[in-house]
């Protein structure tokens, strides 16, 4: 087979829960198309009931879609069922483990499930990548939640998938495991797996993600790589800290927005494509001010998530 240029194609992708002749159902996905590139990190991003559970689900094989189309691998997930489960690995949010199986012994029932030869297996591979060979036959009730959290990886990789869904993989565990995770999330990337991340973690998917779909009420708002999505609201705020304290801002500042920001500090937030920087700073030298430090804060993704998914605006 052909290796496909995206790992995960979707059209036209929509999903009703129940209704009857009488009574509409409840659409949680409205006509979603979206293309996974190979190779990337992808982040999904959505408040909760926004739909993101669903369409994983959908490509996992775990719910029925009502119609469209969504291919893994280029294998139709209802026409090419096995194939497509064989092409995706799934870390569910729910650490659902069996609390008296080892993880040596998860890791092998799950890749017998899927039809791994015992010469192909690599399970103790996973749990070196894992960092789990000291607790490989512990049972799963004693290791900590970090540890749980690591073994679901290894447990969705067994099978060797070329896509590995991870949904709110970071979620309620502490910092270090956090950074830990992302390290090992990008060694998987850079040997060739394609990773779609959903994630309630902002800075999670500004730091890790190519590329970035946003949905909201199930309808995809947003989709662009990460640089183009940041560079949507022209948007900047700069900090001045004078060489004196002051009482108020001086008037010729005032007008144009600048306040306070406290005894030797003053702020602006302006537009970068109507501003430049010198401008606004030739500004603070004519009030006959000195500045001493000088600092800026650019838009983050959290702003973007806000103004879509308050606007509703559709992409076309």
């Amino acid at each position: 087979m052909i290796t496909p240029a995206h790992a995960v194609e979707i059209k036209d992708l929509t999903k009703i829960y129940g209704g009857s002749k009488n009574a509409p159902g409840r659409e949680a996905l409205k006509n979603i198309n979206l293309a996974i590139p190979r190779g990337s990190i992808f982040g999904l991003l959505g408040p909760n009931g926004a739909g993101k559970s669903t369409l994983i689900n959908i490509l996992a094989g775990m719910v029925i879609k009502t119609s469209g189309e969504a291919r893994v691998w280029d294998y139709e997930v209802s026409e090419q069922s096995r194939m497509a489960r064989s092409a995706i690995g799934v870390v569910p949010q729910e650490l659902n483990l069996d609390a008296f199986f080892t993880p040596r012994r998860l890791l092998e029932l799950q890749a017998g499930l899927y039809g791994v030869p015992k010469r192909e297996r690599r399970t103790d591979a996973l749990l070196a990548a894992v960092e789990l060979v000291p607790q490989a036959n512990a049972y799963a009730r004693t290791l900590s939640g970090g540890m749980r959290r690591r073994l679901m990886v290894a447990k969705a990789l067994v099978h060797n998938p070329p896509v590995l869904v991870l949904d709110e993989p970071t979620a309620g565990v502490d910092v270090e495991l956090r950074k830990a995770l992302w390290e090992y999330v990008r060694q998987l990337n850079k040997a060739g797996t394609t990773v779609l991340l959903t994630t309630h973690y902002l800075e999670e998917a500004q730091e890790l993600c190519d590329r970035i779909a946003i949905i909201h009420r199930g309808e995809i708002v947003a989709n662009d790589t990460t640089p183009n999505l940041l560079a949507r609201i022209d948007n900047k705020r700069v900090i001045i800290t004078t060489d004196r304290d002051l009482t108020e801002v001086p008037v010729n500042m005032r007008k144009v927005g600048w306040d306070l920001a406290g005894p030797r500090h003053l702020a602006l937030n302006y537009q970068p494509s109507k501003s430049s920087i010198g401008e606004i700073l030739m500004l603070v030298q004519m009030s006959g001010l000195a500045i001493v430090d000088l600092s800026t804060i650019d838009t983050d993704l959290e702003d973007i998530f806000l103004q879509l998914t308050r606007g509703q605006k559709r992409e076309g």
